[in-house]
């Protein structure tokens, strides 16, 4: 950063040039300023690059809220900055805490307490950044508020206890939303939103055909994913109803449910 003593210094000269009240003092005091604006613009910049290049800010990013189904999983993305040091760093330990209970971390060595043991994981990078954490078996209780904590024992420890993350966890999965298309053959679709892209959930459909499924990333925690079938109806299938089956991880379950309607030959 720009040094004030500097900057001051600057403005003083000006100020003397300008004492003179001479068009060849105002004119020199002009320039003085022009060329303090310039140097303040340098030094800004240069300012700006030091903070990209060796930043000296604790910074974190991590939605403030997200919706879970009961018994399923949720993956919390964490993307952290901490300040960059000269020295070669080779260790991090992360944890992520309610309150003072830790409920994941990167340090094997450390065993988790019975209520979280076995189904949370930091599955990120903590040296690259990442600090994104896996819950499974998400339970009423496991609403938070969540927050993480970097040590870096060659360098420093900093805990984000302003950036706290909750999990509003509901019973029963929405139905999905369904679209079908009649032509020469049917084409449905049937699509669910999830936040567990690891372990997305699985579809089955009341007719058989052939069948894709695809996934999508909505937002930062939020996936969508689509099960397409498309098959040749026979006339026994009109007016019937075509049902879809979404499984999440868990084993809870919702189904959709579309009437194929013979499209019209005028």
């Amino acid at each position: 950063m720009m040094d004030l003593k500097l900057w001051l210094s600057f403005l003083m000269v000006c100020g003397k040039l300008s004492l003179k009240m001479t068009i060849h003092g105002i004119s020199s005091f002009y320039h003085c300023l022009l060329a303090t604006n310039v140097f303040l613009l340098l030094c800004f910049i240069a300012a700006m690059a030091e903070s990209h290049i060796l930043h000296k800010d604790w910074l974190i990013d991590v939605p403030s809220r997200i919706p879970v189904l009961q018994s399923s999983c949720v993956v919390i993305p964490c993307v952290y900055l901490y300040p960059k040091s000269r020295k070669i760093l080779n260790r991090w330990r992360g944890f992520w805490k309610r309150g003072d209970t830790i409920v994941a971390s990167n340090f094997l060595n450390l065993r988790l307490g019975n209520e979280f043991h076995h189904r949370s994981r930091i599955t990120g990078t903590l040296q690259s950044g990442n600090c994104t954490w896996q819950l499974y078996g998400v339970r009423e209780t496991d609403t938070g508020p969540f927050y993480f904590r970097i040590e870096i024992p060659q360098h420093k420890s900093f805990t984000f206890s302003k950036n706290k993350v909750t999990l509003d966890v509901f019973r029963v999965p929405k139905p999905p939303t369904m679209s079908v298309a009649v032509q020469d053959q049917v084409t449905a679709t049937c699509k669910v939103t999830h936040v567990c892209p690891s372990s997305p959930p699985k579809f089955s459909w009341s007719h058989s055909g052939i069948r894709k499924t695809r996934s999508k990333k909505e937002n930062k925690w939020l996936w969508s994913t689509t099960s397409t079938l498309t098959f040749t109806p026979q006339e026994a299938d009109f007016n019937m109803p075509l049902n879809c089956t979404v499984t999440f991880p868990g084993k809870k379950t919702t189904v959709g449910s579309v009437l194929l309607i013979k499209k019209s030959t005028k």
